[in-house]
C-alpha cells in the first residue's frame, strides 16, 4: 500500500544518502545556494519583526513571530536551498561511512559563507530601503534592541539556546523529508520553528541577520533615540559592534547548533534506527 509519509526508520535510511550529496555538492553550489538559505531566513526574520514591533505583550509577539518565521525554512526546503543548521543531519551519513568528515566540514564551510553573505544581502537591501523608518523609527530602535539582547547573553546561555534551536530546527526537516507532498512538508515545518522562535531559541543563520541589522541601525541617530525609548542604554548599544557579534552570540550559537542538530537529532536516529538494524542478523 503506497504511504502518503515515510517512517522514523525510512527518514534516517533517506538521510545517509542525502548526506552524501549535500557533502560532494560542487564548491560553487554549496556557496550559491548557501547565498540563498541565508537569504530567505533572512526574509522570515524581517517579516517578523516587523509584524510585531509595536505589540507590548512578549508572548503575543513571540508567538506571531513563530508562525510567520517559518515560511524562511519553507522555502530552504521547497524551493531549494542549503542551510547550515540543517546540513548538521550530514553527521548521520558520515556515521555510515557514506560522506567523509572532511567534506561535511568542506559543506559546513561553504554554506556558512553563504549564508552570511545571504544575509548581509538583505540586512544592507533593508537599510537602503527605508523600512526601519516605519512607526516613526520604531522598527529601526526595536532592531537594535534584537541586537543587543543577543549580544548581552553569557556564553552559555547563548551555547545552550543554541542546542535547542536547532535541535527543534533539525527535527523540522526530518519531519519535513517524511511528507510526500509539498502540503505535509509544510505542516511538518511550522510547528517545530513556531516553537523555537516562540520559546525564545538562538539560530545563527538568522542571527546572521537580526545582529548585524542591528549593528548598522545604530548608525541612525533617530534609530538611536527610539532604541533609548525602549529601554536600551547608551551604555549597552555601544557595545553592539561585530566584535561583540562574532564572539558573544554568533561562536556560541553556532557551536551550540552543532550538537543540537548532530547530537541530538542526527546521532541520536542513526542510533535508534541504522545503527540498530546493521547489528541484527
Amino acid at each position: 500500500m503506497d504511504k502518503s509519509f515515510l517512517t522514523p526508520a525510512e527518514i534516517a535510511e533517506s538521510f545517509i544518502e542525502t548526506g552524501y550529496k549535500k557533502a560532494t555538492l560542487s564548491v560553487f553550489k554549496m556557496f550559491v545556494l548557501g547565498i540563498l538559505g541565508g537569504a530567505f531566513i533572512a526574509f522570515a526574520a524581517v517579516g517578523s519583526t516587523t509584524a510585531i514591533h509595536t505589540i507590548d505583550s512578549a508572548g503575543i509577539a513571540k508567538a506571531l513571530a513563530g508562525a510567520i518565521f517559518s515560511g524562511g525554512l519553507m522555502m530552504v526546503v521547497i524551493a531549494g536551498a542549503e542551510l547550515f543548521t540543517g546540513n548538521c543531519l550530514i553527521a548521520i551519513s558520515v556515521a555510515e561511512r557514506r560522506a567523509s568528515w572532511v567534506k561535511m566540514l568542506k559543506n559546513w564551510l561553504f554554506v556558512y559563507l553563504g549564508n552570511f553573505v545571504g544575509a548581509m544581502l538583505i540586512v544592507f537591501l533593508i537599510q537602503q530601503s527605508g523600512q526601519l523608518d516605519m512607526s516613526k523609527y520604531l522598527l529601526g530602535g526595536f532592531t537594535i534592541e534584537i541586537a543587543v539582547k543577543k549580544v548581552s547573553m553569557t556564553f552559555g546561555n547563548a551555547f545552550c539556546l543554541g542546542i535547542l534551536c536547532n535541535w527543534l530546527v533539525c527535527i523540522a526537516i526530518w519531519m519535513a523529508a517524511g511528507a510526500k507532498d509539498i502540503a505535509g512538508k509544510i505542516l511538518a515545518i511550522f510547528f517545530p520553528i513556531w516553537l523555537f522562535i516562540a520559546s525564545g531559541f538562538e539560530h545563527s543563520v538568522a542571527n546572521m541577520y537580526y545582529i548585524p541589522a542591528g549593528i548598522l541601525a545604530k548608525a541612525n541617530p533617530a534609530y538611536v533615540n527610539a532604541a533609548i525609548s525602549l529601554g536600551i542604554s547608551q551604555e549597552k548599544i555601544d557595545a553592539l559592534n561585530w566584535g561583540s557579534f562574532f564572539t558573544q552570540n554568533l561562536l556560541p550559537v553556532t557551536l551550540g547548533n552543532i550538537v543540537g542538530g548532530v547530537l541530538f537529532v542526527g546521532m541520536v536516529y542513526w542510533l535508534a534506527y541504522v545503527r540498530k538494524r546493521k547489528a541484527q542478523p
